[in-house]
Order: structure tokens, then C-alpha cells, then sequence
């Protein structure tokens, strides 16, 4: 049995799709901008949205209905990020943190960066010694190889 739908339901629904419309994901973070030397810039933003909705239905006076609805939207950019060589950071436009939480949040992107840098860094020390180890192993059998062909001629 399909259930009836309410004008508040429908009005709700309405206003619902009209802010979905508004919003999404282009708005929060933009379209990347590439510049001549390779740098790509992508625009952040942050949305706040403040929503509500009354009505009622008015079944004494004729089947009526009565409501309304108001929704406001603040869309504030608040950085860049900055995409060059493999590398991402953040450039914030807002003024600088106040708090030291603040400060903490806004450089755990350069502390993910360097700890990705030390770890490759190391990653590939050992690579280059375990390349060294097994060179040097294959020489040492090479060297056997001959010292057993010497042997027999």
C-alpha cells in the first residue's frame, strides 16, 4: 500500500533538492588551476549551512496547510592547495591559528610530508644496501666459479 504524502513532506522534500542543488563537492573544494610552470592550484572552501522547517496541517479549517522555511548558506574560502613535483601543502588565507590545537592541525600536513620523506629516504638506504649486499654475493660466486674452473684446468 503506498502511503500519502504530506504537503509538509513534500514542501520538506522540495526545499531539501533546491540546497542539494546549491551545494557539492565543486563547492567545497574547486576546480584545480594549472599554471605555466606545472604548478596546480586547487581553491578550498569552507560551507556552512543553517536549515529549518515548520508548518502544520490545518485539518479543521478546510484541509489546509500552512508553513514555511529558511535556509542560509556562507561559503568562505579558506586556502590553497598547492600541488608542485609530487609534493601537496596547504596555503591557508585565513589569519594564522590562535590556538595551539590550531597550530597543531595546520602543520599535520608538513609533518605527513616529512615523515614521508625520512621513510622514503630510508626505504631507500636499504634498497642500496641490500643492492651492495647482493652484489657483493654475486661477485663472491663468480669468484668461486673461476677459483673451481682454475682448480680443474
Amino acid at each position: 500500500m503506498e502511503q500519502m504524502q504530506t504537503p509538509m513532506a513534500e514542501f520538506l522534500q522540495a526545499s531539501m533538492a533546491k540546497i542539494k542543488e546549491m551545494v557539492d563537492v565543486n563547492t567545497v573544494v574547486g576546480e584545480p588551476i594549472t599554471t605555466p610552470d606545472g604548478v596546480t592550484l586547487v581553491p578550498v572552501s569552507r560551507v556552512s549551512l543553517g536549515f529549518g522547517h515548520g508548518g502544520s496541517d490545518l485539518v479543521k479549517q478546510r484541509n489546509g496547510f500552512a508553513g514555511g522555511s529558511g535556509a542560509g548558506i556562507r561559503i568562505e574560502p579558506i586556502g590553497f592547495l598547492i600541488v608542485k613535483e609530487g609534493s601537496v601543502r596547504m596555503l591557508n588565507i585565513l589569519p594564522p591559528a590562535n590556538t595551539t590545537l590550531d597550530r597543531v592541525i595546520d602543520m599535520v600536513p608538513l609533518l605527513i610530508d616529512k615523515a614521508e620523506q625520512f621513510l622514503d629516504k630510508k626505504a631507500g638506504d636499504k634498497r642500496a644496501a641490500a643492492a651492495e649486499s647482493s652484489a657483493r654475493e654475486a661477485a663472491d660466486v663468480a669468484a668461486e666459479a673461476v677459483a673451481e674452473q682454475m682448480d680443474r684446468a
